[in-house]
């Protein structure tokens, strides 16, 4: 029997930074469905937003994400993250982590959408994600248990709490797995989509284990779809960063027309929802969208990894466009948490993409993402520290069962079904479409899900996270941020919520720490 203080279910950023602020002697187990270095964050390329420079303050950062996150966000937990953040960061420099910086050793702030100020910070240009996880995972290296390739089949509750997982590595092999804390760091599901600039296991498998285990989730309607990866043939490749556009870039036509005039105030660093609504608007025309760089200072010095991408793919940059196209990329909704990371199972916690803060609201405001995993993250870990052991006394359990075969949609029939009906434009006869069709489907499950083979197990779980996801945006009978109606209106317009924004900075709004 495999027994630990802590077991951490994923590898990203948000999973290293609970090991990294678990206290020294604890001993932590992290597993992962694939390679330890397989993360969206390893991909992120945007950078960490923090307040940095003498003109911003932590209430513009706060108020710039309300209005990204179309005031569906938790309040508390938005002043918490903005205040945090530049101690953390700095905290995070002090220990060795370098950022991007000029000749006077002071740290580069980009410019990103729907941010009032240069707040951005970047390590390796456009490979901040890589250099924060990389540096973390030195840090702890020597204090975790690394599992590679070992699949979580189902959580483990006994009377009511979470004592552990379930897993089935590459040889069909079934373990328990317990722990006194169990951590679901699993990241999203932008891979039940065909576009996206996610990992290929970003699947929203933890959204279906923390559903299956009774855990309560949240604003699951709100996927956002970034707006600019790079297309080939009509496939999405990679991601292009809206720091691009933050630096000069535009989106133009094929006629050199700028789409994003007239549309938006901040017109080429409108929120993402706003910019992939256009976009999508136009390729339905018939139009092919380009992101013009010509006005980007030093393009292939400041963003390598971009210019690597694109010279892979033929793109030339010497015509300055880079052709592009709206994709899945974030999920702000997810397992229901506290600011603690806790779950309403005990002693089951979740961080980063897969869990619901509220931080984000209806619309995450970019580089909110590693920002928001370094500093729940953190959190989760002191709350877990804080706690005495419970003993654990696990049920009787054989992994001799013969395993069974189910008929399940394949993932591609997912990602078809997702993008046509719950995708950047939605409607209820498309989303009640897809809920029934879904229902079936998982009416078929047996409740021993780990009986199942591994590849059918992975077919429940994107099941089970299309499911969820369409009924939520059938259920949300407005049009709010990412979460766009095609039968109903925008709840409200943006130039409004400025005003209410405003005005609420203007009270006294309550502080926690720093």
């Amino acid at each position: 029997m495999y027994v630990y203080d802590v077991l951490i279910v994923g590898s990203g950023l948000a999973a290293r930074m609970v090991a990294h602020s678990l206290p020294k002697g604890k001993h932590i187990a992290m597993l992962t469905k694939h390679s330890k270095w397989s993360s969206n964050s390893m991909l992120a390329q945007g950078g960490v937003a923090a307040v940095f420079s003498k003109e911003d303050h932590w209430s513009s950062h706060y108020s710039d994400t309300i209005t990204a996150g179309c005031e569906h966000n938790d309040e508390q937990a938005v002043e918490y993250l903005v205040r945090r953040g530049p101690q953390l960061i700095n905290e995070l420099i002090r220990s060795g982590m370098r950022f991007d910086c000029n000749e006077q050793n002071e740290v580069l702030l980009g410019q990103e959408g729907a941010h009032t100020y240069r707040r951005i910070l970047h390590a390796g240009g456009d490979a901040t994600g890589k250099a924060l996880v990389s540096f973390l995972y030195q840090k702890t290296e020597h204090r975790v248990d690394m599992m590679e390739y070992e699949t979580v089949q189902e959580l483990i509750i006994e009377n009511g709490r979470c004592i552990g997982v379930r897993t089935q590595d590459e040889k069909g092999h079934i373990s328990a797995r317990y722990a006194q804390h169990v951590v679901l760091a699993t990241g999203g599901c932008g891979s039940l989509y065909p576009y996206t600039s996610n990992t290929d296991g970003a699947i929203g498998e933890g959204l279906s284990l923390a559903y299956r285990a009774g855990a309560e989730l949240a604003d699951l309607e709100f996927i956002q779809f970034h707006p600019t990866l790079l297309v080939k043939n009509g496939c999405a490749v990679g991601l292009v960063s809206e720091a691009v556009r933050g630096e000069g870039a535009v989106l133009v036509t094929g006629q050199g027309e700028r789409i994003m005039k007239g549309v938006h105030e901040l017109e080429d660093l409108a929120p993402r929802d706003v910019v992939s609504r256009e976009i999508y608007r136009r390729m339905f025309q018939g139009e092919q969208i380009f992101l013009m760089i010509k006005n980007v200072n030093d393009f292939t010095n400041r963003f390598p990894t971009i210019t690597d991408l694109c010279e892979k793919n033929g793109v030339d940059l010497d015509r300055y466009l880079i052709p592009v196209m709206p994709g899945a990329h974030f999920h702000m909704g997810g397992i229901k948490v506290n600011m603690y990371g806790e779950t309403s199972i005990p002693r089951l916690y979740a961080v980063g993409e897969a869990a619901c803060t509220g931080v984000h609201g209806a619309n995450r405001l970019a580089s909110n993402s590693l920002l928001e995993g370094l500093v729940f993250g953190e959190l989760a870990a002191k709350k877990m520290a804080e706690k005495p052991d419970d003993p654990i006394f696990p049920g009787a359990f054989s992994a001799s069962l013969q395993q069974v075969s189910l008929s399940m949609p394949s993932k591609r029939d997912i990602q078809e079904l997702m993008m046509s009906c719950v995708g950047i434009v939605r409607n209820a006869s498309s989303l009640k479409r897809m809920v029934r069709l879904l229902e079936e489907r998982l009416d078929q499950v047996e409740e021993n899900i780990w009986r199942y083979d591994r590849e059918t197990i992975k077919r429940i779980h994107m099941t089970t996270a299309a499911y969820l996801i369409s009924k939520s945006a059938f259920e949300r009978e407005e049009s709010r941020g990412s979460h766009f109606r095609s039968d109903f209106p925008v709840s409200l317009p943006r130039w409004e919520k400025k005003q209410l924004i405003q005005e609420r900075m203007n009270r006294k709004v309550n502080v926690i720490g720093g």
